[in-house]
């Protein structure tokens, strides 16, 4: 699966400050909703929803958190890396500073699995992990994500 259909390097956030799970969310909403032509509370309140019914946190400092969102018609990616990790209550209560946010069209349920699959995979990676933390802004950071190997 090609990882950069889902992600564009306008959706990839590098380094921002954020302090909390709920501030990471907003941050992703807030930049999902300009380019989706979403109301950016909309969007939030979805996460935080899915949030609710357990921990996105994958564990090794990784988070995937995702929804389906009324209204748009293409499955779209956003991936943060932190300055700081934050608490996210992960499986193995590490802290997490990779997030990617996964936004779904309530069209494609069959695909959306393929796709949080994928990205679990890919995530699960202690090397692609280690040169994602390691990448020296939002392009490196892209390229270590959607490289094949």
């Amino acid at each position: 699966m090609n990882l950069a259909e889902y992600i564009d390097l306008q959706n990839v956030i590098i380094d921002p400050d954020v302090s909390t799970k709920a501030r990471a969310l907003q941050l992703a909403a807030a930049t999902a909703g300009k380019f989706l032509a979403v109301p950016a509370d909309a969007i939030f309140d979805a996460l935080y929803k899915r949030e609710k019914l357990g921990s996105t946190g994958m564990g090794e400092g990784v988070a995937i958190p995702h929804t389906r969102i009324p209204g748009i018609t293409k499955t779209t990616g956003l991936l943060l890396r932190l300055k700081t990790p934050i608490d996210f209550e992960s499986i193995d209560n590490l802290p997490v500073d990779i997030i990617f946010v996964l936004l779904t069209s309530e069209q494609e349920q069959s695909q959306n699995l393929n796709i949080l699959a994928c990205v679990a995979r890919r995530l699960r990676s202690p090397k692609v992990l280690e040169r994602m933390r390691a990448a020296d802004g939002a392009q490196a950071l892209y390229d270590c994500f959607i490289a094949d190997t």
